[in-house]
């Protein structure tokens, strides 16, 4: 199969009478944001519900008081789910009387990680249709990926046509594209986005240890503590930074990844956007990197300060944009695990039929390789070279049933559907 299908039919003859209200609270960051929404409207789907905006809650890491119509077009998402799901922005008053207009005082289902559509079908819909308004809080990672394929289907929908970011960010994350492409005139307009986590609250959740001496000690102490308050210091936690580190699941300096490039072939001339959020002990720790990638760009560097003025508190909407612009690199390089990078991956597969190029190092290998003293250039370019070809370059993996759809969009989100599955065979009743 040279290119994947994408004739995706999202059909639906009409909405039947609705059973009920579902309200959800989406926690976390941008994307656990984006999983919790899309996760919601294959629910609301499901159960023939009607879904209410999502209500994003504030977390004391991300800090961002942003609603859904400050990162999203709402408009446009209730315009695109109009024949498949019913979406309201509130609740209506007769029904919230009931409740003394407290969304507290509606019954909230507090539901495992990753369970099943059929779940939702035994426990949650006989208390929709009792109650008629019900809450689920929180709602990341509340439902399975092995669905039926009309519930993918609406995820697919939800993800990938429906949500679109807000007009602001959309338009900054449009322009900053267009400036990097102006930036890469030797290689045709084409630049390579790096996502680098190496902020201050990765650095020290990891529990690892890099060459910060003291200061870094201290740093790192403080924040674990205004973000964790004690969890990573009660009595009998052992921590070894060592083997974290051995795992992989240390996050790769900027040094380090740009070594890495340089050892995979990526030149000084390489046109390189980063996308990040603010990078521990920056001025020491991001040297390193301009000097062997001169034409690096970052959104702080193709934006004025009036342009991000209205970004620069907001977790999420600088996310948003630093999203935009990987999107459309011709390569993309994630250094980290996480949400950002898996959601991007599966976006870049559905945008281009498959075939966005990914690099997704192997970090344990990489471990290995960065704390051997005796290595020399030439051997470890050979060991960058090798998992570059073993990295997702391509970008072209069909989705096994226990992966996420948010990654691999194919067949369930870009392949013709048969006629005898419409979305009439969603609904749970």
């Amino acid at each position: 199969m040279e290119t994947m299908c994408k004739q995706v039919y999202f059909r639906r003859y009409g909405l039947p009478d609705s059973n009920g209200f579902i309200y959800v609270e989406a926690n976390g960051g941008l994307n656990q944001q984006r999983a919790s929404i899309c996760n919601a409207v294959a629910v609301a789907g499901y159960l023939n519900a009607t879904l209410v905006i999502p209500n994003f809650h504030y977390h004391s890491i991300w800090r961002d008081p942003s609603k859904f119509n400050d990162i999203y077009d709402e408009e446009y998402f209730m315009s695109m789910l109009q024949n498949h799901v019913r979406v309201v922005n509130m609740i209506p008053d007769y029904l919230m009387a009931r409740y003394d207009h407290n969304m507290s005082n509606v019954y909230n289902f507090r539901i495992k990680a990753w369970s099943t559509i059929q779940f939702y079908k035994d426990n949650v819909y006989p208390k929709l249709l009792e109650e008629k308004v019900i809450r689920i809080s929180p709602f990341a990672n509340r439902l399975s990926f092995d669905t039926p394929p009309a519930v993918q289907r609406l995820r697919c929908l939800a993800n990938y046509e429906a949500l679109r970011f807000s007009s602001p960010i959309l338009t900054l994350g449009e322009t900053l594209v267009a400036r990097m492409k102006e930036h890469s005139v030797r290689s045709g307009g084409k630049y390579v986005s790096v996502h680098l986590r190496f902020e201050e609250d990765m650095v020290a959740f990891s529990c690892c240890i890099f060459d910060g001496g003291k200061q870094e000690k201290l740093d790192m102490e403080a924040a674990r503590e205004r973000g964790w308050r004690g969890k990573f210091t009660k009595p009998g936690r052992i921590i070894r930074p060592g083997a974290i580190r051995i795992n992989g699941k240390c996050p790769l300096t900027p040094l380090e990844v740009g070594l890495m490039l340089r050892g995979m072939g990526f030149d000084r001339n390489t046109s390189i956007y980063l996308a990040s959020g603010k990078i521990y002990d920056a001025e020491r720790n991001m040297a390193p990197l301009f000097e062997m990638f001169p034409l690096l760009q970052t959104k702080e560097m193709l934006a004025s300060p009036e342009e991000l003025a209205p970004y620069k508190n907001y977790s999420s909407r600088m996310a948003g944009v630093d999203y935009t612009v990987c999107l459309h690199s011709e390569v993309f390089v994630t250094t980290q695990g996480g949400n950002f990078p898996h959601f991007l991956m599966g976006h870049r597969r559905y945008l281009y039929g498959g075939h966005s190029k990914t690099i997704r190092p192997d970090k344990r290998k990489l471990a290995q390789i960065f704390d051997n003293p005796s290595i020399g250039w030439r051997t470890f370019k050979r060991h960058m070279l090798h998992i570059r070809s073993h990295s997702d370059s391509k970008g072209f993996e069909l989705k096994r049933p226990n992966d996420s759809i948010y990654s691999f969009p194919c067949p369930d989100c870009m392949c013709h559907i048969g006629k005898s599955e419409d979305s009439r065979s969603v609904s749970a009743t």
